[in-house]
């Protein structure tokens, strides 16, 4: 009895955990152009490949961070993503 009730129990634990919990990443893309609006709009382009190519879903909003022109400008996008 004691067995069949702890079975019982570990399967009802089992039970409450929802099959279409969320997994979630730190997404990105980089780029590297002659000026920082090109490259922000290359890495915020690449941002969305990669998370359209893992079937992911963006949450909340993409932060772009970019390093100053020596001679050309780097830049680096992130944002949470979801499946």
């Amino acid at each position: 009895m004691i067995k069949t009730a702890a079975a019982v129990l570990a399967l009802s634990a089992l039970l409450v955990i929802p099959a279409h919990a969320k997994s979630c990443v730190l997404a990105g893309g980089e780029a590297t152009m002659v000026t920082k609006d090109m490259a922000v709009f290359m890495a915020n382009a690449a941002l969305n490949n990669s998370m359209k190519a893992k079937g992911l879903t963006a949450v909340g909003k993409a932060k772009v961070t970019c390093k100053d022109p020596s001679p050309l400008t780097y830049c680096l996008a992130q944002q949470k993503a979801c499946k």
